[in-house]
């Protein structure tokens, strides 16, 4: 058989054309298709990203309510680095100042953020304002947008304060700026003149109606527009899209991300066009042109083949390849390919019955080894995950550790009066209490693994938003515990008690999973200790 002769040699040089007039036409048509969507992905970009940053706000309910509390009565009593690039430092400082003052106390829990201090109080904002302040730069970093703000609208001054500021300002940058547009001095708020904190509190009078509908829409509704604010002004030319926070029926404020937009030229729209509808031809033709001379070699060939494969499909006649033999005929890849399956019918013939006899083997073997392996990893008394298990899954979470994962904590739980439960009504009923418990664990860590890894104790591994609501979750699990505990119509093994303690990685002090897991039993046990003391006062 001669080179020329082959069918991949003919189809190599058919589609070697078609492939380079494909590749002109589709790169110009990419382009234009950018241009013409470009708008539309920038706009749905910017809702998107505003929306993602509202649900972060939303989730993180009570405390950031707390945050904005206290922003809007000392925001000008407050120094916060200017170059700030973490939150972890000014957290620790939080908690550590916390635990100084208020030894065995659970923030939120037996003491409100009222009754703290005021320094402890100033340490909570300082560590909150840093956490959403650099929460929104890396949302505008991650989605290459040019400002993500959170605005606080007042309807009686028509004026905005920018709480999270879209652009990071000096008290000494502020007061230059000032002076440099002396239209926007009418709401400056005195802080200093230092170079290294931050201004907080940025307010602007926004009354004109038309400009500013869409902002006083978004805030007085409560709900988010359909329309942009176009901006022209010292700060870029942008859309900007409004995101209403609602905590519990009150509005906190509007999450703002902007986009720049650029003009399209008249003209680059006409010529495009017009490029469009000419390459559409061009590319109409020559797919034609391909198919005519296709379908004219080789195609008419091939779909015989297949008229024949299809027969043998649903009649499993292995006379079929005397047929294929004898009517497909030539000197090119087409005929080798009709030989090769006139030889595989007969093999497929010889084989079939013994390949669904081994597939029915295999079938069978494959479900005895999954319930085997299911059966290995459940808790019997309880049904859910037991310690092979969670030494499994902590071995995968150690390898995304290795990889990069750094969000992640776990739950220790510990069943309380066990042995007295079994000592005093049996062992059925101890179990009727570890089921019990098991329940509220699975209730209140819904989102996240649970194990029983003992007796009496329970792990939960926290991701996600589990680990973001960590600290409500915890509190929830408490009030149903109390809630337990007041009931009277429960027996004495059903109104059970239980010591939590979550720990968080942190890569400062942790080197694995296993050291996670221990400070959390570490902390259980801390909590043990203190429900035992609170008992025998």
């Amino acid at each position: 058989m001669k080179g020329t002769d082959r069918l991949s040699f003919r189809l190599g040089v058919a589609f070697a054309v078609f492939s380079v007039v494909t590749l002109i036409i589709v790169g110009l048509m990419t382009y234009i298709n950018q241009m013409g969507i470009y708008r539309a992905q920038c706009e749905r970009n910017i809702k998107n990203v505003g929306r993602y940053i509202s649900s972060l706000i939303v989730a993180d309910g009570v405390d950031f309510i707390r945050y904005m509390d206290y922003y809007q009565e000392h925001y000008t009593e407050v120094d916060i680095p200017v170059d700030v690039d973490e939150y972890e430092s000014y957290e620790n400082r939080f908690r550590e100042l916390f635990n100084q003052r208020y030894p065995g106390r659970t923030f939120g829990v037996d003491i409100t953020f009222d009754e703290l201090d005021e320094d402890v109080k100033e340490a909570y904002f300082i560590y909150s304002h840093v956490y959403w302040l650099l929460t929104f730069e890396w949302a505008r970093s991650d989605f290459n947008l040019p400002y993500t703000y959170f605005l606080l609208p007042d309807e009686t001054t028509h004026t905005v304060m920018y709480v999270v500021d879209g652009e990071r300002s000096s008290r000494a940058e502020h007061l230059e700026f000032i002076e440099d547009n002396p239209q926007y001095k009418e709401y400056h708020h005195e802080q200093g003149n230092e170079a290294e904190y931050l201004y907080l509190g940025d307010t602007y009078f926004n009354d004109d109606i038309e400009q500013y509908a869409v902002e006083w829409a978004t805030w007085e509704t409560g709900e988010e527009q359909d329309g942009f604010v176009v901006w022209h002004n010292l700060w870029g030319d942008t859309y900007s899209y409004y995101v209403p926070v609602c905590i519990n029926g009150e509005k906190l404020g509007l999450v703002v991300t902007e986009i720049d937009i650029a003009d399209v030229n008249s003209v680059i729209v006409k010529n495009t066009v017009r490029q469009l509808g000419v390459m559409s031809v061009a590319l109409l033709l020559g797919i034609l042109c391909l198919l005519i001379f296709i379908n004219n070699k080789f195609i008419d060939r091939l779909a015989r083949l297949e008229s024949y494969l299809t027969r043998y499909t649903s009649e499993k006649d292995p006379r079929i390849a005397e047929d294929i033999r004898a009517n497909i005929k030539g000197r090119d890849e087409v005929t080798s390919l009709a030989n090769e399956v006139v030889s595989m019918i007969m093999e497929i013939e010889n084989h079939i019955k013994f390949l669904r006899i081994t597939n029915q083997e295999l079938a069978q073997t494959k479900g005895d080894v999954a319930k085997m392996s299911d059966l290995a990893q459940k808790d019997a008394l309880t049904g859910i995950r037991n310690r092979t298990a969670y030494d499994k899954e902590t071995k995968k979470l150690q390898m995304s550790l290795s990889e990069g994962n750094r969000e992640f904590g776990i739950a220790m739980i510990d069943l309380n009066f066990l042995k007295r439960i079994n000592d005093t009504y049996g062992h059925d009923k101890g179990n009727e209490s570890i089921k019990k418990l098991c329940y509220l664990v699975c209730h209140v860590f819904e989102h996240s693994p649970v194990f029983r890894i003992g007796g009496d104790e329970f792990v939960a591994i926290l991701e996600n938003d589990d680990f973001r609501n960590r600290d409500a979750l915890l509190i929830e699990f408490d009030d149903e515990l109390d809630r337990l505990r007041e009931l009277d119509d429960l027996d004495p093994w059903e109104r059970i008690s239980a010591a939590i303690g979550i720990a968080v990685y942190d890569s400062t002090c942790d080197n694995s999973v296993e050291d996670v897991f221990n400070r959390a039993d570490t902390i259980m046990y801390e909590c043990k200790k203190s429900m035992r003391v609170r008992r025998q006062k």
